[in-house]
């Protein structure tokens, strides 16, 4: 089946009168694409990055539309004709509202298998010396031996693909030498716990405060064979809550693959974590925020031994 994007631009003020005029009409399933509120999520979010794609900025400029879905047949078509004198009238009801142009445009939406499609761009990633990150649904080739580090990207975020992950498992192939314990904070996809399980630690625990991260780092951890005897997945905010910290015990190992904003409050608490000789690897650091982190890291009492850089991102170990 075929299908057509009805895109309906308007104003910020105009989407809420917008969106309420779909829902009486039966619309129940659409998409608001508004360039005040993202930039109000960011400024809500700040903490969690330090960067946001150029892209994605360009895209939303200027941008407040609401997007829908019909089938691309002549019924379809009617649809979206009555679709468009109704929204014509909403200037009548609300006269004192800018709903900016209200125009709405059509576009075909060809038929794909959306659910497999986008996997072609996944393919094995060989990281380091030793590694190789597959998507689970592929056996790769492997004709080096390297590790393979099972994930599904559809349900994940944190692929391998981003520098300051390479950077973090680069970083573990040099630190682990087997058994160790390793605390994984800001886990997402577990890439990072899953890897460091399969170079030889005894046990891993990935922390991360989106509760959706607990189980696609339980499930990913599965694909690799791991179970909770060396896995483990917790929700929770290690910057605020001191029982999580606690409950972490003394990890040989502490890996923070986020972001400046929150390795710099962190760096203080490490030194309690670890334990004595314990190593720090921390990653997500743009190259102007390097500076920054390295003073809060050496100000906890940690030594710096190694700085990595790759693209616009610096990774640093430090021991306790």
């Amino acid at each position: 089946m075929d299908w057509m994007e009805v895109t309906i631009a308007t104003s910020p003020a105009g989407m809420e009168p917008l969106a309420a005029r779909l829902t009486a009409l039966g619309y129940d399933s659409f998409i608001m694409d508004d360039q005040q509120e993202f930039h109000e999520f960011l400024e809500a979010n700040r903490q969690y990055w330090d960067y946001v794609d150029e892209d994605l900025e360009r895209a939303m400029a200027g941008r407040s539309q609401i997007r829908l879905y019909l089938e691309d047949s002549p019924a379809g078509r009617q649809a979206a004709a009555e679709l468009a004198r109704q929204v014509a009238t909403l200037r009548s009801a609300w006269p004192s509202v800018d709903l900016g142009p209200l125009t709405v445009a059509t576009a075909p939406v060809r038929s794909e298998d959306w659910e497999n499609g986008w996997k072609r761009y996944y393919q094995p990633l060989a990281i380091g010396r030793r590694l190789l990150v597959v998507p689970q649904w592929l056996e790769a080739e492997n004709p080096e031996g390297r590790i393979p580090v099972r994930l599904d990207p559809g349900m994940s975020f944190g692929t391998g693909a981003h520098a300051s992950t390479q950077m973090c498992m680069t970083a573990l192939e040099r630190v682990l030498r087997g058994g160790e314990r390793v605390a994984d904070l800001g886990s997402g996809s577990g890439i990072l716990s899953i890897t460091a399980l399969l170079l030889g630690a005894r046990e891993a625990v990935a922390v991360d405060v989106d509760p959706m991260a607990e189980d696609i780092a339980r499930e990913n951890a599965a694909l690799n064979g791991l179970g909770p005897d060396r896995f483990t997945a917790v929700t929770g905010n290690v910057l605020e809550d001191r029982e999580l910290l606690a409950r972490l015990g003394r990890p040989d190992v502490v890996l923070a693959n986020i972001v400046a904003d929150v390795i710099i409050p962190l760096a203080p608490m490490v030194p309690g974590l670890l334990r004595e000789g314990g190593t720090f690897l921390c990653s997500g650091i743009l190259e102007t925020r390097l500076p920054e982190v390295e003073a809060a890291v050496e100000a906890a009492g940690l030594t710096i031994t190694e700085r990595n850089r790759l693209e616009d991102w610096c990774q640093l170990t430090a021991v306790r």
